[in-house]
């Protein structure tokens, strides 16, 4: 994985992680419930479910890659398209918070079940996978040994998810009433949408 790519995207995934969403919503209703230090749990389970995610859809892609050189293309133009399609959805949102009843009400138990929540919350969510198999294949060198570039680009996906829950948990009634402006929250979204339509761009025209 050449330095040009690492630069383009470290910061597009983390302002990408950085946003609201089910993750980072259910990481700030634990936060201000239980405290940080539980919430790790949870973050720990989430963790471990996107790693999996990212895995999952890096394999899915090396093997397209190799047997059907022709299916990939397709993916990648359809990956594209959809990247391109997020950033469109992003600008074009009134930066409401999607916090549901459902996580914010949720039964706490044993730590056990707050990991397992956390992976659940992870795995389940369809536009996860699909974010990771339209992200990944423009930072994927075929090239170049698939192993250590999985290994950096998981590691990297897994820092800032961790980086951004614990942004999200430890923030409180502060960073609550910070999303609650669909000003800000809007201003966000339009930076992700535009990271994200960026690298939709560049993934079509390589």
């Amino acid at each position: 994985m050449s330095m040009t790519a690492l630069t383009v995207f470290i910061p597009t995934f983390f302002f990408v992680s950085l946003t609201p969403g089910m993750c980072m919503t259910l990481a700030l209703s634990l936060g201000m419930s239980i405290g940080y230090r539980r919430t790790l749990w949870m973050m720990l389970g989430e963790v471990l479910g996107v790693g999996l995610v990212s895995v999952a859809a890096v394999l899915g892609i090396a093997s397209v890659m190799l047997t059907y050189p022709w299916m990939f293309l397709a993916m990648k133009t359809m990956g594209a398209a959809y990247l391109f399609y997020l950033g469109i959805s992003m600008w074009r949102s009134k930066g409401k918070m999607a916090l549901s009843s459902s996580q914010s009400e949720m039964q706490l138990g044993r730590n056990w079940d707050l990991m397992a929540q956390g992976f659940m919350t992870a795995i389940a969510n369809p536009k996860g996978w699909a974010f990771m198999i339209s992200l990944l294949p423009p930072f994927i060198d075929s090239s170049r040994p698939l192993a250590s570039q999985l290994t950096i680009l998981v590691a990297i996906i897994l820092l800032f998810e961790f980086i951004c829950m614990s942004i999200y948990a430890a923030g409180g009634k502060g960073l609550r009433s910070l999303l609650g402006n669909a000003r800000n929250v809007r201003l966000m979204n339009r930076l992700s949408g535009s990271l994200m339509m960026g690298v939709g761009l560049w993934l079509f025209l390589s």
